[in-house]
Parts: C-alpha cells; sequence; structure tokens
C-alpha cells in the first residue's frame, strides 16, 4: 500500500520573533515494514542554516534556524511511503517472564540496545500503580504474545478517548484516575506497565490514515498524528500495539520516528527569542492513498 502524507504545521506570534532554532522529526524512517519513497518540504521563512542528522534513535532528524524577524512560522512536509507490514512472529512466541530475563541478562547487540527502553523516562516513570495495573494482563506462565495484545486491548477499554483534557506533560498518575486521554497518552500508559514488568517498550510516532463512513467523502487535512507504542520479542523482533484502535498496525500505519516517549521525537519543537507572551498553533495532516482501495475507519488523533 502507498501513501502520500502532506503535514503542515503554522505559527502565529504575538510579537515578531528575532531568531529561532528548530528541530523536526518528520520524515518516514526506513524499516521492514515500510519504504520512504518520497520526501520534500517548505520552510517559510526560508531557514538560514539547515542541516540533517540522526539522533541516537537512527531516526531522521532535521534542524535548521531562521535568523530574520518573523512573526509567523510555517512548515509543510510530504512524504510518500509504501506499507508492507509483516504477520506475528509466532514461532518465537514464549511465556512472557522468559522474554524479561533474556532482556535482563543477554549480551546480544539487539538486546542490550533494548536495555534503553526497559528505564524511566522524561514522560515515563515508574510508579506502583501502573506495576499493579499491567499484572491483570501477565498471570504466571502466560505468552507473551497473548499477554501484551490483552494490555492493549484494556487499555482501549478502560480509558476513553477525549481531545483536550490533557496536555502532553499531563502526569500518568493523573490520565490514569482520569481514565481519558489520547493516542499519546495510551502510548505511554502502554510502554509504563511494560517497563514495570521489566519488559522493553519504545513510543512510536508516525500516523494512520482514517476513513470516512459509507456513502461519506473522504475530508483532505482531518487527518493527524499518532502515536502507538512497540515492544520486544526476542527472536521475533518488536511488535507494534495501537491501544487507541485496539489493533496491531498493518498497513495504514506509517512510522515516522520511535524513542523513549514524546519527548524525544515531536514532529516540531524549538527556541525562540522573542514572540511575545503567546502564539497560536495551527496543524493540519493529510494521509491518502496513492491506489484506493476500501478498508474499515480507524480513529487517529
Amino acid at each position: 500500500m502507498k501513501y502520500r502524507i502532506r503535514h503542515s504545521t503554522r505559527y502565529i506570534f504575538a510579537e515578531a520573533v528575532s531568531i529561532s532554532h528548530n528541530l523536526t522529526w518528520l520524515q518516514p524512517r526506513a524499516t521492514p515494514e515500510q519504504t520512504p519513497l518520497y520526501f520534500d518540504w517548505q520552510i517559510d521563512p526560508t531557514p538560514t542554516i539547515l542541516q540533517e542528522r540522526r539522533d541516537i534513535f537512527d531516526n531522521r532528524v532535521h534542524y535548521f534556524e531562521i535568523l530574520e524577524p518573523h512573526r509567523t512560522l510555517s512548515v509543510t512536509s510530504v512524504n510518500h511511503v509504501e506499507r508492507h507490514p509483516k504477520p506475528l512472529p509466532k514461532k518465537a512466541d514464549r511465556p512472557w517472564e522468559e522474554v524479561r530475563s533474556l532482556l535482563l541478562q543477554s549480551r546480544t547487540p539487539e538486546l542490550l540496545l533494548a536495555q534503553q527502553f526497559l528505564l524511566a523516562s522524561p514522560l515515563v516513570r515508574h510508579n506502583a500503580t501502573l506495576a499493579d495495573y499491567a499484572a491483570l494482563s501477565f498471570p504466571p506462565g502466560r505468552s507473551f504474545l497473548a499477554a501484551i495484545q490483552d494490555l492493549m486491548q484494556r487499555i482501549h477499554t478502560d480509558f476513553t478517548y477525549l481531545p483536550q483534557v490533557t496536555t502532553i506533560s499531563t502526569p500518568l498518575e493523573e490520565i490514569m484516575e482520569k481514565r481519558q486521554g489520547v493516542c499519546q497518552d495510551f502510548a505511554h500508559i502502554g510502554i509504563a506497565a511494560l517497563r514495570s514488568l521489566g519488559l522493553a517498550a519504545r513510543y512510536v510516532s508516525g500516523y494512520l490514515e482514517t476513513i470516512p463512513p459509507p456513502g461519506q467523502p473522504r475530508l483532505t487535512g482531518v487527518d493527524a498524528s499518532h502515536a502507538w507504542f512497540s515492544t520486544l520479542l526476542p527472536d521475533g523482533g518488536w511488535i507494534d500495539l495501537d491501544p487507541t484502535n485496539n489493533l496491531l498496525p498493518s498497513s495504514q500505519h506509517i512510522t515516522i520516528a520511535w524513542g523513549r516517549d514524546y519527548s524525544d521525537i515531536p514532529p516540531l519543537k524549538g527556541v525562540v527569542i522573542g514572540g511575545g507572551s503567546h502564539s497560536s498553533l495551527q496543524v493540519e495532516v493529510d494521509v491518502a492513498r496513492m491506489h484506493e482501495e476500501k478498508t474499515e475507519a480507524n480513529h487517529s488523533c
């Protein structure tokens, strides 16, 4: 399946910004499940400095500086991506306790790299509430694949998707109490639950194709960035889980980047000098198939 993704971000500042320094995570990764085909973007005002590099997780990140006064900042990216998902690695499945032991004791390169995703991170801290919540999906001897899918389903059932009740800095304890939030919150809950048990979990940012109800036209610009989480099965690879939609990401999910949590890989972040006391933000995302086919509807956030 091939997709065209257009992501537009526009800041409007109350006063002129004299200098801005920015980082973006907008260019998709190449993975066994997807192949980037094309990338282009426009930045207004035109940057004085524009550089590309790889971050510590091997994501493609761009840095740019604008050294002229500006009241607005617009960043628009266009990606073409081909998705070719793979099935679950059922032959590698094993009891979840065995997975934990391998992660803690193995010295293979893959598992050593995965150990960074066992630790607490800026937005995902260990706490007893999440450990108790996770334990219900991981009774002794349960298979790893069955346990992680049960956790995903429980998050989907127990939490209500409701925008604007949380921000990216809302503590996990508050989200657990409210049982409300958006995709970033649900991904962080899943990550915290898995790490509390000694299992590796990482945050994945990307896009999800949304399909209109039957008989209604597809709207342009109403899709949004999406997030889910991923966990490692030794000898089986990383497995993505989307608790917002209670499904295993497949052909409709496009991966941009992954990290410990959202703070590692926001679509756009920066530092400005000036700008006044506030700014407004407008974001539009459009995910369109390059060859139309029928699929079921899903929810992006």
